[in-house]
């Protein structure tokens, strides 16, 4: 019982730490993601956001806080998670394989001006990656959330884009930081829409 207890300890300490030591990196980062996506949304464009696994959960958890509300009465805003359409998911998969699942979503759905919300704890989804390709080319912009220095997907970012990775390499941890990010830019597109602090 004190073995777990103390296993339990450790891994808030480490959390807590990791919070204090990306706090310091991410800041200014996901600024310049807040005033992206605000700029994007003023315009009348939208925000699409793809991730597989815990990553497609924290996409569809970021969609429903801008369609629904995060912390304040507003009007709804335009977000789509890529994850959620079993038959598209499926029907693409299957005709295309796998890889193509997110990209021809952004080839259908994605606009010049969107912004793409690219969720992997690696940076080496293979789907991810392609997805953010599509963007690309359809001039849309990126906000890649990351961790474990990126990997693949950090060297096709280009320099409008906006990269947030989280310095550690567990993935638990990782997660927990986008989730806290995910957060921030909620926060952040509310009160430069809509001003003030939240009711």
């Amino acid at each position: 019982m004190a073995m777990r207890k103390e296993r339990i300890l450790e891994q808030f300490h480490e959390s807590a730490e990791l919070n204090s030591q990306a706090a310091a990196t991410l800041a200014q980062p996901i600024a310049d993601a807040i005033d992206l996506m605000f700029a994007a949304l003023a315009n009348g464009n939208r925000i699409l956001a793809c991730g597989n696994g815990g990553s497609a959960a924290d996409s569809q958890h970021f969609a429903a806080k801008l369609v629904g509300r995060f912390e304040r009465e507003r009007l709804p805003l335009p977000a789509i998670a890529l994850s959620t359409d079993t038959s598209v998911l499926t029907a693409i998969g299957n005709d295309y394989g796998y890889h193509e699942i997110f990209a021809k979503q952004v080839q259908a759905l994605g606009q010049a001006g969107d912004v793409l919300l690219a969720i992997t704890t690696s940076g080496q989804s293979g789907n991810v990656v392609a997805a953010v390709e599509a963007a690309q080319e359809r001039d849309m912009r990126i906000v890649a959330l990351t961790g474990n220095g990126g990997g693949a997907l950090s060297s096709i970012l280009s320099e409008m884009d906006v990269h947030i990775c989280v310095p550690h390499q567990r993935v638990s941890r990782i997660q927990e930081i986008h989730l806290l990010t995910i957060h921030c830019l909620c926060d952040g597109i509310d009160v430069a829409l809509f001003g003030g602090d939240a009711e």
